[in-house]
């Protein structure tokens, strides 16, 4: 990749690693699937039942149309018929998927001939609320209620909030209610010390999305880790707890890297699925940041390549995501609005952004609506090379370096699969 002006740089590259075996074969998923826990889909699946099968969005790089592909045979097999089946897009608070996505997302035969709905956080009358865990209110959408069995798919990657997503967020969160939303990313949530990047004990965020899981109802998943070339190194189907163990598990030995020294700039990637807009786009610097043991110096800017040709996002929460930064003097002075007033649901992305911004300057490449990161408080750099010889700049001014100095510049190709550790001496 081009490199800043100064030679005096020592890069250091961290990307996930390798895990054993072969990727699997996603025509031939049925024989790389892991059979975990007691639960089993026969218990459930047979001639006239409803299943309604909860699937990620276009902003998951998760294969859904393997995924849905390997149901849909298992369960004929059992004798439930495809008209029996609803396929529930989780899409939280974000905006539906486009026809096209969807084709590209399931494939031709299953966006076509199945019957898909789109998950409605904001309407009353599609949703059901069915009490409270923690003083959180467990609020999804009606149709996985009302449905005999209920399914989720899911990819287990690194997760802001949850330490790993899969298991149960596709249907606790992703088909969860605005109240939900909220309630599981409100300031007292997010800046409790077990919700991390990692962490999956003792995280209330995530023990709330097992204990919601099990009240709706969610029979089972089947849940993937990807390499980041999209590739399947596991799959798991079972109950949706002891899916996500067994996952997390495994993605720990591909994700988690270890970083020789502290980093004073840094580039962080982001996957062409996460760069359409920045609600998604800036994820990247916050997982670099905000991850344990992170490798970053206080200061040190994040350099962000997105085109985020949508902006700021499309969806509710994307909006409101845009209007919170926006709107904000200063990011200081954000965060401690929120903390004080609290915040809509989507709005926890500026939230946890601010957070970032109060340490590390964010350098976005390539957008195409630069007015959108500016009104963030980032700032924009037309092209990789001007990004790199101004986070330099602002590196070597932050930690007085001069020119004969080394600076340790740390590349993340896929800052979204990679937490990178500060190796302990």
């Amino acid at each position: 990749m081009p490199m800043p002006m100064s030679s005096r740089i020592r890069e250091t590259v961290a990307s996930p690693a390798a895990l054993p075996g072969r990727p699997i074969d996603p025509t031939r998923l049925a024989s790389g699937i892991q059979r975990v826990g007691a639960t089993r889909l026969q218990d459930y699946a047979r001639p006239g039942v409803r299943v309604t099968i909860a699937f990620t969005d276009a902003t998951r790089a998760c294969p859904d149309a393997a995924l849905i592909g390997f149901l849909f045979d298992e369960l004929a097999a059992l004798g439930v018929r495809s008209d029996d089946i609803t396929l529930l897009c989780a899409t939280g608070l974000h905006r539906p998927m486009t026809d096209a996505e969807r084709l590209i997302k399931l494939g031709a035969r299953i966006a076509t001939e199945t019957r898909i709905i789109d998950h409605n956080a904001l309407d009353a009358r599609g949703l059901v609320h069915l009490g409270d865990i923690n003083s959180l209110p467990v609020v999804t959408d009606r149709l996985c209620v009302d449905t005999d069995v209920l399914i989720a798919t899911g990819v287990v990657e690194p997760h802001q909030y949850a330490g790993y997503s899969g298991g149960a967020k596709t249907v606790v969160i992703g088909c969860g209610g605005e109240a939900t939303i909220q309630a599981t990313h409100s300031p007292a949530m997010l800046d409790h010390p077990g919700v991390r990047l990692g962490r999956i004990d003792d995280n209330p965020f995530q023990q709330f999305v097992r204990a919601a899981g099990q009240r709706i109802g969610l029979r089972l998943a089947l849940n993937v880790v990807l390499t980041e070339t999209g590739d399947i190194v596991r799959a798991a189907l079972g109950d949706p707890i002891s899916v996500h163990d067994y996952l997390a598990q495994q993605a720990r030995q591909l994700y988690e890297v270890a970083v020789p020294r502290p980093a004073h700039l840094a580039l962080a990637g982001v996957e062409p699925v996460k760069a359409v807009n920045l609600y998604q786009a800036s994820r990247a610097a916050t997982y670099l940041a905000l991850a344990g043991d992170t490798p970053l110096l206080p200061g040190a800017p994040i350099i962000l390549p997105a085109p985020i040709p949508e902006g700021a996002g499309a969806g509710a929460g994307e909006r409101r995501f845009f209007d919170m930064l926006s709107r904000a003097p200063s990011p200081a002075a954000l965060i401690e609005q929120m903390r004080q007033e609290g915040f809509p649901a989507g709005a926890q992305r500026a939230y946890i952004l601010a957070q970032v911004l109060l340490q590390h300057p964010i350098i976005v490449v390539g957008a195409d609506h630069p007015e959108v990161v500016s009104a963030c408080h980032m700032l924009n750099a037309p092209n990789l090379d001007e990004a790199l010889r101004l986070g330099e700049q602002l590196a070597r001014q932050r930690f007085h370096l001069s020119d004969d100095d080394w600076l340790d510049f740390l590349v993340v190709p896929h800052a979204l699969l990679t937490l990178p550790r500060l190796a302990r001496q």
